[in-house]
């Protein structure tokens, strides 16, 4: 089969759908790999292709392919599954949330209590800059298949609106509240994108705004989830979380972890190796 035409695959939904080898061909360009080696990859899922592959199954595929040549590449390739890893709780993932804003000239404050006229709201972060403060809320999904709809801005609009009503009548609250964040490490609905341009919420996915979503921050910044490591064990992951190591930036300061792990010095170096390359921005 020529690697330009398209293939009956199955998405993990169940669904049958026609899969475009340039979207893996896209998806694997991501990874820093240069065109050579995406070229080869493609070509090597494309001679094992069947119909009625599923899709988990193509990109598992290429990314053993990539994690055989460079395991840097594959961690890159494997960001957004690396993400729903940071469940199954969505504390982790406010935690990468905050921490993408502290790198991006936030002060940042994770899990606060702020009063509201009606009742009393916990937010999943509050980041400072520019002499305002935004209130962000976090919605993490486990689920690959899972959008975020219109009924999680109205609801988070609505606890916002709240908030501001109590802010602004607080003498104590020197600085501004702008506008409200959601943040998701899915998709949003169309409805939802366009009842947030309605009620002026900024709204951040996996892939929205166009080039500065989740993933677009993730690469240019640097800040890879922990959960990215191709050499660290699920177990060793796992223990990191719950140490409130989420970036892999933050180990590089703290690879005593490793050593409360038991990680043997060879094995150490390899992990702080591909960590120290992921925190190239």
């Amino acid at each position: 089969m020529d690697t330009n035409n398209t293939i009956d695959i199955i998405k993990s939904s169940g669904q049958k759908v026609k899969f475009s080898l340039d979207k893996l061909r896209n998806s694997l360009k991501h990874s820093d790999a240069n065109h050579e080696l995406v070229e080869e990859i493609v070509s090597k899922v494309n001679d094992e292709l069947f119909d009625g592959i599923t899709t988990n199954e193509i990109y598992n595929r290429a990314y053993s392919l990539l994690k055989k040549n460079k395991s840097v590449f594959a961690s890159k390739y494997k960001l957004k599954k690396a993400i729903y890893e940071l469940g199954p709780t969505g504390f982790p993932f406010e935690r990468f949330v905050g921490a993408i804003l502290q790198y991006s000239g936030y002060n940042v404050k994770v899990d606060i209590v702020l009063n509201g006229a009606c009742v009393t709201h916990e937010i999943d972060v509050v980041a400072e800059k520019n002499d305002t403060v935004t209130i962000i809320e976090c919605k993490f999904h486990n689920d690959e298949g899972r959008n975020c709809n219109v009924k999680i801005p109205l609801y988070i609009h609505s606890r916002y609106n709240d908030v501001k009503a109590h802010w602004v009548t607080n003498s104590n609250n020197t600085k501004p509240l702008s506008k409200g964040w959601v943040v998701t490490n899915t998709r949003f609905t169309e409805d939802a994108i366009t009842y947030g341009k309605c009620a002026d919420l900024y709204l951040l996915s996996w892939d929205h705004p166009t080039n500065d979503g989740l993933k677009d921050r993730i690469d240019r910044l640097g800040l890879y989830p922990i959960t990215v490591s191709g050499l660290l064990s699920k177990r060793e992951k796992q223990f990191l979380l719950s140490r409130n190591v989420v970036l892999c930036r933050q180990l590089i300061k703290d690879k005593f972890f490793l050593d409360h792990l038991g990680v043997a010095e060879p094995r150490k170096t390899n992990i702080l190796k591909e960590i120290e390359q992921l925190c190239k921005p």
